[in-house]
């Protein structure tokens, strides 16, 4: 019983990432168990996938609408789930550093919704995919991973991750990678999949664009909403003197903390140098 309870502890009280993550793979246990149930029954299809993938034909998705939603928490093929999951586990967590749970929700259900109005609106529009919409159908995560990841870049264009055997790479360069080889792929393979990625990484950036300069009054709400986001590290702001005085060695210790601290908020602790780290440790002791 005690794996049993573990799971129970991860998805009630674990991050909204791992939650997310359970509800993902709660659907895809359920879509094979509804395959097995098919196959006793001989049955044909499965009534699960027809009732959460999203239709590329418009008239059968009027007549499911929920599918706009409910296809990002929708897999069908092991290797689909566990990339999508791998990705949502480290860029959801990275999320959660700099914006709230209510923001990861926000991001991946609109991100979602758009990759599927992308999806729709190609299928019904282009010529090359007009004679695909009455077969064709969108599932899977990855508008919703899109969207965080992008986003995430956005706010944090100069984070660096660092990967074994390339070194560090900044966050940017890899939502570009994403957004380019999505493009590319559209005329080879699973052109539905790549357009629904592309929409939920124009959502991520638009969000988080709109924010920063609040363009429009809709922009202005969502800047509210991202001026509650969690930030990991606290900058110690002083209050004004009405007289200067000269700056001692506390302030300017001071000032190197903060400037090492916003450096971290940006790139990450690793791309400190080995005198930074040191300096930070040691004003780390005095306190």
């Amino acid at each position: 019983m005690h794996w049993t309870q573990h799971i129970r502890n991860k998805v009630l009280k674990g991050s909204i990432v791992e939650q997310f993550i359970a509800l993902n793979l709660a659907v895809f246990i359920g879509v094979f168990l509804v395959n097995t149930l098919s196959f006793l029954t001989q049955i044909e299809g499965n009534f699960l996938v027809n009732y959460l993938s999203l239709p590329a034909q418009f008239d059968s998705f009027l007549s499911k609408p929920w599918t706009l939603l409910s296809y990002g928490f929708l897999h069908v093929g092991f290797i689909h789930l566990l990339l999508n999951l791998i990705m949502l586990h480290f860029i959801g967590s990275l999320f959660l550093d700099y914006f709230s749970p209510k923001q990861f929700v926000q991001f991946y259900f609109f991100g979602t919704i758009t990759g599927g109005l992308v999806f729709l609106g190609s299928y019904n529009y282009f010529p090359a995919f007009t004679k695909q919409a009455d077969y064709s159908q969108l599932l899977g995560a990855s508008a919703g991973v899109s969207a965080l990841l992008v986003g995430l870049a956005t706010h944090l264009p100069k984070y660096q991750l660092k990967f074994r055997f390339i070194g560090f790479v900044h966050l940017w360069k890899i939502a570009l990678f994403w957004v380019v080889y999505d493009l590319i792929q559209i005329p080879v393979s699973n052109a539905g999949g790549h357009l629904a990625h592309l929409g939920g990484a124009l959502f991520g950036f638009l969000y988080v664009w709109l924010a920063k300069h609040e363009k429009t009054t809709l922009s202005t709400q969502i800047a509210h909403w991202f001026r509650k986001r969690k930030s990991p590290l606290k900058t110690v702001y002083k209050s004004k003197k009405k007289k200067s005085k000269p700056a001692t060695k506390t302030d300017k210790n001071q000032q190197e903390i903060d400037r090492i601290l916003d450096r971290i908020s940006q790139s990450g602790y690793e791309t400190l140098s080995e005198a930074e780290k040191t300096f930070l440790f040691q004003q780390g002791k005095k306190t």
